[in-house]
């Protein structure tokens, strides 16, 4: 493409678009862990190429656990990009954290447990990268500031539990999270997060808070219905912060973790196989 892919965008549950793009085409990817969720949906907004992913396909066709979060992070790549802004609806674990508002996450935890977590999976090749922080702090700082100039009522940092889904929490599941400390609860951040590290991606979240989960005793239990009903209020933010976020980013020097992998290779490289460097190369290239 005569323009490169620098900024890539998953819309998560509610927002299936990305209004203003211009110049769009539909590109369909195969990467080695099959299809994507949909296909990428690519433009240009003020002069800047950007790539948007449905992560749960364009109508709402996948389901947290079922999503192949590894093609589409692969797909991304592939097109060549290095910065990713992910949008998430997500439950509150705090009073202060009012369904409606927006948290720019800091930390993750790991509560899922089906759910394939490393592109590097074969023998002949082991890869342990960091992500100590799973969030580039550049790009929070920037959604962040992106969202704030939106109006919203916006969080920053908070640790964010995922959970494997499809179904909600039980009551003592979400007091529990809470005795812990976990600002946010969501389904989807993980692996993409992991995933997005190890193809040497910026990524940061834009989490959509879109109901009490079920700890509150004065909030009904959280359902779709209110999901939906909230998700629509927050989608022309969600949107308008993204453009923000877009725009901040035209002069961004290339991805902060575009070497995140350089220490990472525990395995002796003379006894990689070759299959496995040709599968691997978009990802480790360089360092082989």
């Amino acid at each position: 493409m005569s323009t490169p892919i620098r900024i890539g965008v998953i819309g998560g549950s509610g927002v299936y678009h990305l209004p203003g793009l211009q110049d769009v085409e539909e590109i369909a990817v195969d990467t080695p862990y099959g299809s994507p969720s949909d296909r990428y949906i690519v433009g240009a907004i003020d002069g800047q190429r950007v790539a948007f992913l449905a992560r749960h396909g364009r109508g709402h066709l996948i389901n947290p656990t079922s999503l192949n979060n590894r093609a589409n992070i692969w797909g991304f790549k592939q097109l060549g990009v290095e910065y990713l802004i992910s949008m998430n609806a997500c439950g509150s674990l705090q009073e202060a954290i009012e369904p409606g508002h927006i948290v720019i996450p800091d930390q993750l935890f790991d509560r899922t447990r089906l759910r394939p977590l490393t592109f590097f999976d074969e023998p002949g090749l082991v890869v342990h990268p960091s992500v100590a922080d799973p969030f580039c702090p550049n790009l929070s700082d920037v959604v962040y500031k992106a969202v704030q100039a939106t109006g919203k009522t916006v969080h920053k940092g908070g640790d964010f539990v995922i959970i494997e889904g499809p179904r909600f929490s039980t009551k003592a599941e979400s007091r529990v999270f809470r005795q812990l400390g976990f600002a946010i609860i969501g389904m989807t951040a993980i692996p993409e997060a992991f995933l997005a590290r190890e193809a040497q991606m910026s990524y940061a979240i834009i989490a959509h808070v879109t109901d009490y989960d079920v700890w509150h005793e004065t909030e009904g239990p959280v359902s779709v219905e209110m999901v939906i009903r909230t998700l629509l209020d927050n989608a022309a933010a969600a949107q308008q912060a993204t453009l923000n976020a877009i725009a901040m980013l035209r002069d961004a020097p290339p991805s902060p973790y575009a070497d995140a992998l350089r220490d990472a290779i525990i395995t002796d490289k003379s006894k990689i196989p070759p299959h496995l460097r040709e599968k691997y190369g978009l990802l480790l290239s360089q360092y082989l």
